[in-house]
């Protein structure tokens, strides 16, 4: 019987540098004049920084439309994908070029949907970072020092942070899906 080949969500990687990349990645602004940067570091648990992790993001745009074009690969400079790759660097840091995303209806926050990659994970890890003055009581049942691991923090007008803590006291809250929720 022949064997099928493990995958990066069944071994350890990490095999990010190998076929992910690709040019115009983390830039999904392209020349728009609303453009922001939204940067922070990935931590492991003792607080050191993780080099080899990969970071996506999917969001809408400003006004809250969620792009529905094929082809988010492709990067024209003009076209706002909603969609991101950015892997960290040797001190654990990653960049987007975006915009501040729109809240998708008036009864929703804005956010950017965010998965990490990395070394030591069999599968990936969700959450979102919650824009600047977003309501961040939307789960009552998180309690209140552990949604700050949510937020954004506005560095300046055209900059946000978001540290991700992958364990320890300022781990950042990760989400679970449901197969069957989708």
């Amino acid at each position: 019987m022949d064997e099928s080949p493990c995958t990066p969500g069944q071994t350890v990687g990490p095999f990010f540098g190998i076929g992910l990349p690709f040019p115009g990645d983390n830039d999904l602004a392209g020349d728009r004049a609303d453009a922001i940067t939204l940067h922070g570091n990935v931590f492991d648990g003792a607080g050191a920084a993780v080099p080899d992790a990969l970071i996506e993001i999917w969001q809408p745009d400003g006004a809250g439309q969620i792009a529905r074009a094929t082809g988010s690969l492709r990067r024209d400079g003009a076209t706002f994908t909603g969609w991101g790759r950015a892997a960290t660097d040797v001190d654990g840091h990653y960049s987007f070029r975006t915009v501040v995303p729109g809240p998708t209806s008036p009864a929703r926050p804005a956010f950017f949907a965010v998965t990490v990659f990395a070394r030591g994970l069999l599968h990936r890890l969700c959450t979102r970072a919650y824009v600047p003055g977003a309501a961040l009581d939307i789960d009552p049942a998180l309690p209140a020092p552990r949604r700050a691991t949510l937020a954004c923090v506005a560095e300046s007008d055209s900059r946000l942070r978001f540290d991700i803590h992958l364990q320890g006291p300022r781990e950042t809250v990760f989400l679970a899906f449901r197969e069957d929720r989708r």
